[in-house]
């Protein structure tokens, strides 16, 4: 189990990384899809940070169970609130931040089943 986790979690962690790169540049594509569900400009730099924290969680948590577990929680969340928030302005291009979810239950399982 624990090599699955570190499988998922590394590849979800390099994903958020990415993402969190991208957002922190305000990059227009992800600028245009936060603006599209609402997202204030100035609220970027935050989402941007919770992205790289959790990448730094999922990847600590491959020593220290807890913070990976811990990490994945968080991941988890910030991607239902992501489709969530596409869903209430009735955006149906959620796919990637629905696919981060199942990614991130994944990650948060095999982390809890491998400590």
């Amino acid at each position: 189990m624990f090599l699955a986790y570190a499988i998922v979690g590394v590849l979800l962690a390099l994903v958020l990384a990415a993402s969190a790169t991208f957002t922190f540049a305000r990059n227009p594509a992800i600028t245009e899809s936060m603006g599209k569900v609402g997202v204030p400009d100035a609220w970027l730099p935050r989402l941007a940070s919770l992205k790289a924290a959790g990448a730094v969680g999922l990847l600590a948590g491959l020593a220290v169970p807890f913070i990976g577990a811990a990490a994945g929680v968080g991941v988890v969340l910030y991607f239902i609130g992501a489709v969530v928030a596409h869903l209430r302005v009735k955006d149906y291009e959620f796919a990637p931040a629905a696919v981060l979810t199942l990614l991130a239950v994944a990650a948060l399982v095999l982390r809890v089943a491998s400590a």
